[in-house]
């Protein structure tokens, strides 16, 4: 039986965040508001509960899950071959809706899907999320919604979708809009926009002028 917390109680939320930390440590899927919309998440080093949440969507290997981390520190053991201009975009747009594409370090023991060596990482603008974060680690997050519906804003929509597949569901409420982040690749010379999201590429060039927009 699924649990819910409202983390805009101040004692729900510190059960909440407890119970949430202790769903992930045990390889569970838990529920958690983001800056963009709602997200369920696992535990980026147990490959089990990635295959979990995979399945709670309705989601194939084939569309690998993104990993969300508390502190851009965290990147110095994820990621290789991390360029200055990758860098310059982690200190404009961290934390928010930007998700960067690195080639990670081969040495990780995770299996998010058919990354093809690389990962899509981000860290959250929203206070709850940072602090799962912060107490658990990387954690593979996705949308919170079956594959082919729309992305939940409140966590209602994402409990009618998913039930009993997630132990338990932080209630942030509503969050700020359904616009996902904007995701750039940061694996070769020029960064390249792959998706337009929340940061518009006007405000990418600001930071990286060369940024091109995938076809």
């Amino acid at each position: 039986m699924a649990r819910r917390y409202d983390t805009n109680d101040a004692t729900d939320r510190a059960t909440g965040l407890r119970e949430a930390a202790s769903a992930v440590r045990r390889g569970e899927l838990v529920v958690l508001p983001t800056d963009t919309v709602y997200g369920i998440g696992a535990d980026a080093f147990t490959s089990e509960a990635v295959a979990d949440l995979l399945q709670a969507k309705g989601r194939g290997r084939n569309m690998p899950t993104p990993v969300l981390i508390g502190s851009p520190n965290t990147l110095h053991g994820l990621v290789t071959d991390f360029s200055e201009k990758a860098w310059e975009l982690v200190d404009a747009f961290w934390p928010g809706a930007l998700t960067l594409v690195a080639r990670h370090q081969p040495s990780l023991q995770w299996d998010l899907g058919d990354t093809r060596g690389t990962v899509a990482v981000r860290m959250p603008l929203h206070p709850v999320a940072i602090e799962l974060l912060t107490e658990v680690g990387p954690m593979a997050v996705s949308s919170a919604n079956l594959t082919g519906h729309p992305a939940p804003e409140d966590c209602d929509a994402a409990q009618q979708m998913l039930g009993d597949s997630v132990s338990v569901y932080l209630d942030g409420g509503p969050t700020p809009g359904n616009v996902p982040s904007s995701i750039v690749d940061v694996t070769g010379a020029v960064p390249v926009l792959l998706r337009e999201g929340a940061i518009p590429p006007d405000e990418l060039r600001k930071v990286v002028p060369d940024l091109e927009v995938a076809n």
